[in-house]
């Protein structure tokens, strides 16, 4: 009787460093960047696609740029975060060029180069250049519309009760505009709302 309960300990003990084992166990896949992911409630890459997505095509189709063929100039200025968390607002702005520019009807300042930029051209007027190859001064792009925005969130929980689970729901919500820098109007507006809540058990890896 003994020896059977030993052998059962032993059994189940080899069982359970076996789950651990497997549990612990890396796994990797390659996921589509157009697929949807979300592990919890938080902000992700497919939060950042969505954004970009629904705010792009309104300033293609409804804004004051979308009958104007003399390509504009546009400078996009950074989109403030006002959640608690840390997030690349500049990854949100960066995509929405990129999509901007595929269409092919805007201008750009690249406005993170200007000190390079400048630096470069002082370089080129400081007489190691060739005359006929330099660049002329004063000769920069003006930028006819600034496009910025903000990001806010709000966390709300479930209040304390007896469950098994609890609830936990995020909202974001951006807002982007586009500003005439000639007159300072804002010429359009438009935001995108994300909600999701996230149920999660008290007790867990």
């Amino acid at each position: 009787m003994k020896n059977q309960a030993l052998k059962l300990i032993i059994f189940l003990s080899v069982v359970s460093l076996l789950l651990v084992a497997g549990g612990c166990t890396v796994t990797t896949r390659t996921v589509s960047p157009d697929e949807v992911v979300h592990y919890d409630e938080s902000y992700d890459f497919s939060d950042k696609k969505t954004i970009v997505n629904t705010l792009v095509q309104p300033m293609l189709a409804q804004s004051p740029l979308a009958q104007d063929t003399s390509r504009p100039v546009i400078v996009i200025y950074d989109v403030a975060n006002r959640t608690s968390e840390h997030i690349s607002t500049k990854a949100i702005t960066d995509d929405i060029r990129e999509e901007l520019m595929k269409a092919g009807r805007f201008r750009f300042v690249n406005k993170t180069q200007r000190e390079n930029i400048a630096k470069e051209v002082d370089y080129q007027q400081g007489g190691r250049v060739a005359p006929g190859t330099r660049v002329e001064q004063a000769r920069q792009t003006g930028a006819d519309y600034i496009l910025s925005g903000t990001l806010y969130s709000i966390e709300k929980k479930e209040p304390r009760q007896v469950r098994l689970k609890k609830k936990e729901m995020k909202y974001y919500k951006l807002n982007l505009e586009l500003t005439s820098i000639k007159t300072g109007l804002m010429e359009w507006t438009d935001s995108v709302e994300i909600i999701r809540e996230a149920s999660k058990p008290f007790i867990g890896w």
